[in-house]
C-alpha cells in the first residue's frame, strides 16, 4: 500500500469521473504539470491502486443475461482452490471472482446470451468441482445502479 495525498485522490477522483480525462486537464484541475501527474499516475499504476481500462456494460454487447452467485466449498485442499479459482478467472464468462469471508467462500459473477448458456455454464462448473462446492446460490442482476466508484 502507498501513501495518497490529496493530489493523488483528486486525480483519482478525477479519472473516476473520466477515464478519457488528458494529463493536461488533470494537471490543469490539481495545479501539477503534466509531467509530475504523470510521474504520480505511473506509481499508482506500478501499485495497482489504480489500473485503467474501460468498464463494459455487458447487456449493450449482447449478453443479456448477468448472474451473481456465492458459492460454498468444502473438503477444498489448497491445489482444488487453486484449480477452481484459476478456472473461475479463465472463463470467458466469468466477469468477477472474489474470495469472501462469511457463509460463502466464493463470490462470482457471470455473463451470458441466454438461459440455455448460462444453464450450461453452470453445469459444467458444477460438474467439474462437485466434489468441493457443497452451496451455490444464485441471482440475475436486472440493473446496476453503482459500479465501482470511491469517494477518495
Amino acid at each position: 500500500m502507498i501513501e495518497l495525498d490529496e493530489k493523488d485522490k483528486n486525480i483519482l477522483n478525477l479519472l473516476q469521473k473520466d477515464g478519457r480525462i488528458t494529463l493536461k486537464e488533470i494537471g490543469k484541475s490539481v495545479n501539477l504539470s503534466i509531467d509530475s501527474v504523470h510521474k504520480r499516475l505511473n506509481k499508482m499504476l506500478v501499485s495497482e491502486v489504480v489500473k485503467i481500462g474501460a468498464f463494459i456494460n455487458p447487456k449493450a454487447v449482447g449478453f443479456d443475461l448477468v448472474a451473481g452467485v456465492s458459492i460454498k466449498l468444502t473438503n477444498a485442499n489448497d491445489l482444488q482452490y487453486k484449480e477452481f479459482i484459476d478456472y473461475l478467472v479463465k472463463s470467458p464468462h466469468t466477469i468477477e471472482v472474489i474470495s469472501t469471508l462469511g457463509e460463502f467462500d466464493i463470490i462470482c459473477v457471470f455473463i451470458s446470451k441466454s438461459t440455455e448458456d448460462l444453464d450450461k455454464i453452470y453445469r459444467g462448473i458444477r460438474s467439474r468441482f462437485k466434489d468441493i462446492i457443497s452451496n451455490w446460490e444464485s441471482s440475475i442482476n436486472l440493473k446496476v445502479h453503482k459500479f465501482e466508484e470511491y469517494n477518495l
